[in-house]
């Protein structure tokens, strides 16, 4: 009896195993599949959100909207956070270029990562940082990886063509090596001011910055000039300023002919300065090279 028991078992198993085998084996498949779509579930997801912000909050300046698409624990190049601090970053670009447009060509995401290929169109027509408006149409292509986390972007990576940009606006030669080739005029001068900026007046300070600079283009002797910044930890302004005059004498001129406009104007640098705790270290400079 014991031996028919055993035979009847063995043959049961025999009949019985490959289908428990094949359900489990089902059930991991269904599993790792299910996982497999919440991941492209989830990728599509962040996808569509990276390209609302261009489309919807950029594109249509509704960057009201950011509060849906930006995590409060997103954080700017100088630790502002949210919306916000995504902002800063756009802010200059959106007030030199107001009629910028964002167009995707390529949009990727795999898991938490979205990346974006992109190029605009715009034209210069209002002050960018330290760059006064040249009316200039302008094109530039850049790529940007963005981290999401919640549906909500948590951290930007941005690359752009900003060599190519700045020759666009003649702020640097197609030519690079002409910077080299250039050779210092013996009687030239160079008027170099050195502000540190609180973080508070910062945009009053550079828009001062580009009026002052579009006026003394206008001048004679006047040869060419450059502005170098940097913001620390704080958010406070390191802002170089570098004119070059013709001569000693073409620089005494262009000072005079700037005091006139302010006198004319009722704007008194000095008291701007002391308004706003500008520190300013100036001094008149000679090429070394020129000498020898």
């Amino acid at each position: 009896m014991r031996s028919t028991n055993t035979v009847l078992y063995l043959l049961l198993t025999a009949i019985l195993l490959p289908g428990i085998t094949a359900a489990q084996e089902t059930s991991h498949i269904n599993n790792r599949t299910k996982i497999k779509e919440d991941k492209m579930t989830t990728a599509q997801q962040n996808k569509e959100i990276v390209r609302a912000v261009y489309e919807q909050c950029l594109n249509k300046r509704n960057t009201a909207l950011l509060q849906d698409y930006v995590s409060p624990d997103y954080t700017g190049a100088q630790g502002e956070k949210g919306p916000e601090g995504f902002m800063t970053q756009v802010a200059p670009i959106l007030q030199g270029l107001p009629d910028i447009q964002w167009q995707i060509d390529e949009l990727i995401a795999e898991d938490d990562k979205v990346a974006v290929k992109w190029h605009i169109e715009a034209t210069h027509t209002g002050q960018l940082r330290n760059y006064a408006p040249t009316g200039k149409k302008v094109s530039n292509t850049g790529m940007a990886v963005y981290d999401m986390k919640d549906g909500k972007v948590v951290k930007t990576q941005l690359l752009t063509d900003a060599l190519g940009f700045l020759q666009q606006l003649e702020v640097l030669p197609e030519n690079l090596a002409s910077l080299a080739a250039k050779k210092p005029q013996p009687d030239a001068v160079y008027f170099i001011d050195k502000f540190f900026v609180p973080a508070a007046g910062k945009s009053e300070f550079l828009e001062r910055t580009g009026i002052n600079r579009r006026f003394i283009k206008q001048l004679p002797g006047f040869v060419e000039d450059a502005v170098y910044e940097y913001t620390d930890e704080e958010g406070n302004l390191v802002c170089i300023t570098v004119a070059q005059w013709e001569s000693q004498e073409a620089l005494d001129q262009a000072k005079a002919a700037v005091q006139e406009a302010y006198k004319k104007e009722g704007f008194d640098a000095s008291a701007m300065m002391k308004r706003l705790h500008i520190r300013a270290d100036r001094g008149v400079y000679t090429a070394a090279d020129a000498r020898q």
